[in-house]
Protein backbone atom coordinates (compact mmCIF):
# COMPACT_ATOMS: atom_id res chain seq x y z
CA UNK A 1 0.00 0.00 0.00
CA UNK A 2 3.02 2.68 0.89
CA UNK A 3 4.04 1.66 -2.59
CA UNK A 4 0.77 2.85 -4.05
CA UNK A 5 0.40 -0.41 -5.88
CA UNK A 6 -2.85 -1.57 -7.38
CA UNK A 7 -2.37 -5.44 -7.31
CA UNK A 8 -0.47 -7.59 -5.72
CA UNK A 9 -0.58 -11.20 -6.54
CA UNK A 10 0.97 -14.09 -3.81
CA UNK A 11 2.21 -17.45 -5.78
CA UNK A 12 3.60 -20.13 -3.05
CA UNK A 13 5.36 -22.84 -3.94
CA UNK A 14 3.47 -25.62 -4.84
CA UNK A 15 -0.18 -24.90 -2.44
CA UNK A 16 -2.09 -22.17 -1.80
CA UNK A 17 -2.51 -22.32 2.00
CA UNK A 18 -2.19 -18.57 2.22
CA UNK A 19 -4.45 -17.69 -0.64
CA UNK A 20 -7.81 -16.23 1.55
CA UNK A 21 -5.83 -14.62 4.44
CA UNK A 22 -3.99 -12.76 1.59
CA UNK A 23 -7.42 -12.10 -0.33
CA UNK A 24 -9.01 -10.36 2.64
CA UNK A 25 -5.66 -8.19 3.84
CA UNK A 26 -5.81 -7.16 0.02
CA UNK A 27 -9.42 -6.65 -0.20
CA UNK A 28 -9.44 -4.87 3.19
CA UNK A 29 -6.55 -2.43 1.74
CA UNK A 30 -7.65 -1.76 -1.75
CA UNK A 31 -5.44 -3.55 -3.42
CA UNK A 32 -6.41 -5.96 -6.07
CA UNK A 33 -5.42 -9.34 -5.24
CA UNK A 34 -4.38 -12.24 -7.69
CA UNK A 35 -4.23 -15.42 -6.39
CA UNK A 36 -1.48 -17.70 -7.98
CA UNK A 37 0.62 -21.03 -7.77
CA UNK A 38 4.00 -21.42 -8.31
CA UNK A 39 3.06 -25.26 -9.03
CA UNK A 40 5.94 -28.11 -9.48
CA UNK A 41 5.94 -29.54 -12.34
CA UNK A 42 6.58 -33.52 -12.99
CA UNK A 43 9.70 -34.43 -14.98
CA UNK A 44 7.41 -37.07 -17.34
CA UNK A 45 3.92 -37.55 -15.58
CA UNK A 46 2.61 -36.61 -11.80
CA UNK A 47 2.05 -40.71 -11.78
CA UNK A 48 5.70 -42.11 -12.51
CA UNK A 49 8.08 -41.84 -8.95
CA UNK A 50 11.05 -43.11 -10.12
CA UNK A 51 14.07 -42.68 -7.77
CA UNK A 52 16.94 -40.68 -9.78
CA UNK A 53 14.50 -39.45 -12.88
CA UNK A 54 11.77 -38.24 -11.22
CA UNK A 55 12.71 -36.51 -8.06
CA UNK A 56 13.41 -33.75 -10.51
CA UNK A 57 10.59 -31.16 -10.73
CA UNK A 58 10.11 -27.60 -12.62
CA UNK A 59 8.65 -24.61 -11.91
CA UNK A 60 5.18 -23.14 -13.44
CA UNK A 61 3.51 -19.80 -12.55
CA UNK A 62 -0.13 -19.75 -12.62
CA UNK A 63 -2.59 -17.32 -11.84
CA UNK A 64 -6.32 -17.67 -11.20
CA UNK A 65 -7.75 -15.44 -13.95
CA UNK A 66 -11.68 -15.52 -12.59
CA UNK A 67 -14.32 -17.49 -10.00
CA UNK A 68 -13.18 -20.60 -12.56
CA UNK A 69 -9.43 -20.26 -13.15
CA UNK A 70 -9.63 -19.95 -8.72
CA UNK A 71 -11.74 -23.13 -8.51
CA UNK A 72 -9.09 -25.05 -11.61
CA UNK A 73 -5.70 -23.82 -9.99
CA UNK A 74 -7.40 -25.22 -6.34
CA UNK A 75 -8.20 -28.63 -8.51
CA UNK A 76 -4.73 -28.37 -9.66
CA UNK A 77 -2.89 -28.14 -6.20
CA UNK A 78 -4.80 -30.68 -4.73
CA UNK A 79 -4.53 -33.45 -7.47
CA UNK A 80 -1.06 -32.46 -7.27
CA UNK A 81 -0.71 -33.38 -4.02
CA UNK A 82 -3.43 -36.89 -4.05
CA UNK A 83 -2.18 -38.14 -7.14
CA UNK A 84 1.59 -36.59 -7.64
CA UNK A 85 3.42 -36.51 -4.67
CA UNK A 86 6.67 -37.27 -4.88
CA UNK A 87 9.84 -35.25 -3.34
CA UNK A 88 7.00 -32.59 -4.25
CA UNK A 89 3.25 -31.95 -5.10
CA UNK A 90 3.84 -32.41 -8.82
CA UNK A 91 1.01 -31.88 -11.58
CA UNK A 92 1.44 -32.61 -15.58
CA UNK A 93 0.50 -31.81 -18.59
CA UNK A 94 -2.45 -33.76 -18.36
CA UNK A 95 -3.78 -31.85 -15.04
CA UNK A 96 -3.21 -28.54 -17.10
CA UNK A 97 -5.52 -29.61 -20.01
CA UNK A 98 -8.33 -31.13 -17.73
CA UNK A 99 -8.21 -27.71 -15.27
CA UNK A 100 -6.97 -24.90 -17.82
CA UNK A 101 -9.86 -23.02 -18.21
CA UNK A 102 -9.45 -19.40 -16.19
CA UNK A 103 -6.15 -19.65 -15.39
CA UNK A 104 -3.22 -16.75 -16.71
CA UNK A 105 -0.02 -18.90 -17.99
CA UNK A 106 3.22 -17.25 -16.87
CA UNK A 107 6.38 -19.48 -18.62
CA UNK A 108 8.47 -19.70 -15.09
CA UNK A 109 11.39 -18.76 -13.53
CA UNK A 110 14.67 -19.56 -14.01
CA UNK A 111 13.53 -23.05 -12.62
CA UNK A 112 11.30 -23.83 -15.03
CA UNK A 113 10.98 -26.70 -17.65
CA UNK A 114 10.83 -23.89 -20.77
CA UNK A 115 14.28 -22.06 -19.13
CA UNK A 116 15.75 -25.50 -18.79
CA UNK A 117 15.28 -25.85 -22.24
CA UNK A 118 16.87 -23.04 -23.59
CA UNK A 119 19.57 -23.49 -21.29
CA UNK A 120 20.37 -26.66 -22.82
CA UNK A 121 19.98 -25.46 -26.54
CA UNK A 122 16.85 -27.17 -27.40
CA UNK A 123 14.91 -23.71 -28.75
CA UNK A 124 12.03 -25.64 -30.49
CA UNK A 125 11.23 -27.79 -27.79
CA UNK A 126 10.88 -24.67 -25.73
CA UNK A 127 8.50 -23.41 -28.34
CA UNK A 128 6.70 -26.05 -28.54
CA UNK A 129 6.45 -25.85 -24.81
CA UNK A 130 4.95 -22.62 -25.51
CA UNK A 131 2.64 -23.70 -28.03
CA UNK A 132 1.58 -25.96 -25.60
CA UNK A 133 0.61 -23.55 -23.51
CA UNK A 134 -1.24 -21.81 -25.54
CA UNK A 135 -3.53 -24.80 -26.75
CA UNK A 136 -4.46 -25.08 -23.02
CA UNK A 137 -4.61 -21.93 -21.44
CA UNK A 138 -5.99 -19.86 -24.71
CA UNK A 139 -3.17 -17.54 -26.57
CA UNK A 140 -4.23 -14.42 -24.34
CA UNK A 141 -3.70 -16.07 -21.38
CA UNK A 142 0.30 -17.01 -21.44
CA UNK A 143 3.09 -14.75 -21.15
CA UNK A 144 6.54 -15.13 -20.95
CA UNK A 145 8.12 -14.22 -17.93
CA UNK A 146 11.57 -12.76 -17.39
CA UNK A 147 13.67 -12.15 -14.41
CA UNK A 148 16.58 -10.37 -13.29
CA UNK A 149 18.37 -11.60 -10.28
CA UNK A 150 21.98 -11.05 -10.77
CA UNK A 151 23.39 -13.72 -8.63
CA UNK A 152 21.95 -16.02 -11.33
CA UNK A 153 24.94 -15.53 -13.82
CA UNK A 154 24.15 -18.58 -16.02
CA UNK A 155 20.49 -16.57 -16.37
CA UNK A 156 21.13 -12.84 -17.59
CA UNK A 157 22.97 -14.37 -20.97
CA UNK A 158 19.88 -15.91 -21.46
CA UNK A 159 17.39 -13.30 -21.77
CA UNK A 160 17.78 -11.77 -25.28
CA UNK A 161 17.24 -15.05 -26.68
CA UNK A 162 14.02 -15.49 -23.90
CA UNK A 163 12.54 -11.86 -25.73
CA UNK A 164 13.35 -13.50 -29.17
CA UNK A 165 11.47 -16.80 -28.49
CA UNK A 166 8.61 -14.96 -27.57
CA UNK A 167 8.46 -12.69 -30.32
CA UNK A 168 8.65 -15.51 -32.36
CA UNK A 169 6.05 -17.46 -30.98
CA UNK A 170 4.08 -13.73 -31.10
CA UNK A 171 3.84 -13.78 -26.64
CA UNK A 172 4.22 -10.38 -24.25
CA UNK A 173 7.03 -11.05 -21.43
CA UNK A 174 6.29 -10.20 -18.69
CA UNK A 175 8.23 -9.03 -15.48
CA UNK A 176 8.56 -11.20 -12.34
CA UNK A 177 10.69 -10.93 -9.32
CA UNK A 178 10.92 -13.76 -6.76
CA UNK A 179 10.41 -12.17 -3.43
CA UNK A 180 11.05 -14.35 -0.77
CA UNK A 181 10.96 -12.40 2.42
CA UNK A 182 9.52 -8.31 2.99
CA UNK A 183 12.63 -6.28 3.39
CA UNK A 184 16.43 -6.88 2.53
CA UNK A 185 17.22 -7.15 6.35
CA UNK A 186 15.32 -10.59 6.45
CA UNK A 187 17.99 -11.90 4.01
CA UNK A 188 19.27 -13.80 6.78
CA UNK A 189 17.01 -15.02 8.44
CA UNK A 190 15.64 -16.66 5.45
CA UNK A 191 18.52 -18.30 5.15
CA UNK A 192 18.60 -19.66 8.30
CA UNK A 193 14.98 -20.89 7.82
CA UNK A 194 16.29 -22.58 4.08
CA UNK A 195 19.13 -24.01 6.68
CA UNK A 196 16.44 -25.62 8.77
CA UNK A 197 14.28 -26.48 5.70
CA UNK A 198 16.59 -28.46 3.87
CA UNK A 199 18.99 -29.71 6.90
CA UNK A 200 21.70 -28.10 4.71
CA UNK A 201 23.51 -24.96 6.17
CA UNK A 202 25.26 -24.13 2.89
CA UNK A 203 22.08 -23.72 1.06
CA UNK A 204 21.38 -19.97 0.36
CA UNK A 205 20.27 -17.62 -1.32
CA UNK A 206 23.21 -14.97 -2.57
CA UNK A 207 21.15 -11.75 -4.46
CA UNK A 208 18.27 -9.67 -3.13
CA UNK A 209 14.88 -11.45 -2.86
CA UNK A 210 12.58 -9.13 -0.63
CA UNK A 211 9.96 -7.47 -1.77
CA UNK A 212 10.26 -4.89 -4.43
CA UNK A 213 8.02 -1.30 -5.45
CA UNK A 214 7.73 -0.58 -8.78
CA UNK A 215 10.19 2.26 -8.98
CA UNK A 216 12.77 -0.09 -8.77
CA UNK A 217 10.88 -2.78 -11.13
CA UNK A 218 11.32 0.04 -13.41
CA UNK A 219 15.05 0.50 -13.16
CA UNK A 220 15.76 -2.90 -13.08
CA UNK A 221 13.98 -3.34 -16.24
CA UNK A 222 14.35 -0.46 -17.82
CA UNK A 223 16.04 -1.89 -21.12
CA UNK A 224 12.96 -3.84 -21.52
CA UNK A 225 10.45 -1.44 -20.62
CA UNK A 226 7.32 -3.91 -21.91
CA UNK A 227 7.97 -6.00 -19.43
CA UNK A 228 6.92 -3.81 -16.33
CA UNK A 229 4.13 -2.60 -18.29
CA UNK A 230 2.56 -6.09 -18.76
CA UNK A 231 2.68 -6.35 -15.40
CA UNK A 232 -0.37 -4.23 -15.39
CA UNK A 233 -1.91 -5.47 -18.38
CA UNK A 234 -2.12 -9.12 -16.01
CA UNK A 235 -3.43 -7.35 -13.24
CA UNK A 236 -6.34 -5.82 -15.27
CA UNK A 237 -6.95 -9.31 -16.61
CA UNK A 238 -7.79 -10.75 -13.57
CA UNK A 239 -11.66 -10.54 -12.02
CA UNK A 240 -12.06 -12.39 -9.03
CA UNK A 241 -14.51 -12.42 -6.18
CA UNK A 242 -14.72 -14.87 -3.46
CA UNK A 243 -17.92 -14.75 -1.94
Amino acid sequence: KSYGATALALTDHGNMYGAIEFYKECEKNGIKPIIGCEIYMAERTRKDMESGTDNKSYHLTLLAKNETGYKNLMRIVSRAYLEGFYYKPRADHELLREHGEGIICLSGCPGSKFISLLRQGAEEEAKKLLQFYISVFGKENVFVEIMYHEDVNWYIPLIPQIIDVAKEVDLPIVATWDSHYLNEEDKEAHNTLLAINTNNQNFKFGGNYSFIGPEEAQKIFSSIPQATENTLKVAEMVDLEIE
